[in-house]
């Protein structure tokens, strides 16, 4: 990875992390490309149980770098290509067995905003502020925040943001369901960390699973969706995890989970 994104994947914990502090983590082309690096290697890497995504500096994510699109003699195709390649690393995280835990401090604006959303978990830091921003310059929403907001916080309220660019405080954020939980600015780094470490421990598999029937939750009736869970807990139960933790149950002991 280049200095603005860094990769660090230690005992089935991959640490991705935003490297830009001087610019607010902005993204500029460069962050982007090496956002999906890293997510690409993430992807990749078989041993990963789960991810942390977190931030250098004040800031989790300002959005668009706007230096960069003014600088650009075609900014109407360098935006577009721009949100196409942030794009593959949001499909990237979605699609991965792992769960994503996110670490927001300060503000995420614009596309941070759609990166933050895009998390399993997500944690942010008492002085953290969540606003869209886009339609303040005339532009409209990316990084899926027009698929991701309705579904976490309901149509209204992702309405109100996009139209208003209403910035959301960290309480506000946690209000919503925009975020897991609020925690000291002080604490941030050591909770995300630990929660990640946490889910780095447990049933791989078992995540993967739910965390695809979430996402496809809205996508089917109650009846085929209640045929998918069925047809999960099934495969789930095969899985070395599972049986052993039914062994371990009802030996009074406490799981160990290999991820397999």
């Amino acid at each position: 990875m280049s200095e603005l994104v860094t990769l660090n994947i230690s005992e089935g914990l991959a640490v991705i992390t935003l490297a830009r502090p001087d610019a607010g983590n902005a993204m500029s082309w460069d962050l982007v490309a090496d956002l999906g690096k890293a997510t690409e290697a993430v992807a990749a890497d078989r041993s990963v149980r789960a991810v942390l995504l977190d931030a250098q500096g004040k800031n989790f994510c300002v959005g668009g770098d706007l230096k960069a699109f003014a600088s650009e003699a075609d900014p109407a195709d360098f935006i577009e290509r721009l949100a196409s390649a942030l794009h593959v690393s949001i499909v990237r995280l979605s699609e991965l067995t792992a769960p994503v835990v996110i670490a927001v401090q300060g503000a995420a604006a614009g596309a941070g905003l759609s990166l933050a959303a895009a998390g399993d978990v997500v944690l942010a830091g008492s002085g953290a502020s969540f606003t869209m921003a886009y339609t303040g310059i005339g532009l409209t929403a990316d990084g899926g925040a027009t698929w991701l907001l309705p579904r976490l916080i309901g149509l209204r309220r992702a309405q109100e943001m996009a139209y208003t660019n209403r910035r959301l405080s960290a309480e506000q954020a946690e209000q919503y369901g925009l975020v897991t939980r609020v925690v000291a600015d002080a604490e941030l780094a050591d909770q995300a960390l630990a929660t990640a470490q946490a889910i780095a421990a447990g049933p791989t598999g078992a995540y993967g699973a739910v965390k695809r029937l979430f996402a496809r939750g809205d996508s089917a009736p109650l009846t085929e969706h209640l045929d998918r869970e069925a047809q999960a807990i099934g495969v789930a139960m095969q899985s070395a995890d599972a049986q052993g933790a039914v062994k371990a149950f009802l030996s009074r002991e406490k799981p160990v989970f290999s991820g397999k």
